[in-house]
């Protein structure tokens, strides 16, 4: 693996309307202003993107140290809440809260299992590339 890599994103819109987001050979999203802003609130916004790279960067790295740590699981559900404020006259997300709730088969180590989970929320590489604060709360459910 080598470094650095380049993530290519092309934004597409006219005066009004969607966004249309595009990367290579990945689907389209179409994007807007979400709710809160006045927009229509059915469709991503930048704000629910950002929310959900948290979510999703955290059950990839948690995919990837159960692996690399031969722990099986049998579910993750990930909800994430991402704080958008006002601080000194800019606008900006101020935290995000992590809720993990992990399944593991009857037998497993759900300490082990907390400590990875742990692990993960340290190592995502999208809420470390971020200056907002990352809380994360871990419910271990056994079989």
């Amino acid at each position: 693996m080598n470094f650095p890599h380049q993530y290519n994103v092309i934004a597409r819109a006219g005066a009004t309307g969607d966004v249309t987001l595009a990367s290579g050979t990945l689907q389209e999203l179409a994007s807007n202003v979400p709710a809160q802003f006045g927009g229509p609130g059915n469709q991503w916004s930048p704000e629910d993107l950002l929310t959900a790279a948290v979510a999703d960067c955290f059950i990839l790295s948690f995919r990837a140290i159960a692996g690399a740590s031969k722990f099986s699981f049998e579910s993750l559900e990930v909800a994430v809440e991402g704080t958008l404020d006002r601080v000194e006259r800019e606008m900006l997300f101020t935290g995000f809260r992590i809720n993990a709730t992990l399944g593991i088969p009857a037998g497993a180590d759900a300490e082990r299992a907390k400590k990875l989970l742990e692990k993960a929320e340290q190592t995502c590489l999208i809420t470390n590339s971020l200056k907002s604060e990352v809380h994360l709360e871990c419910t271990v459910n056994q079989a």
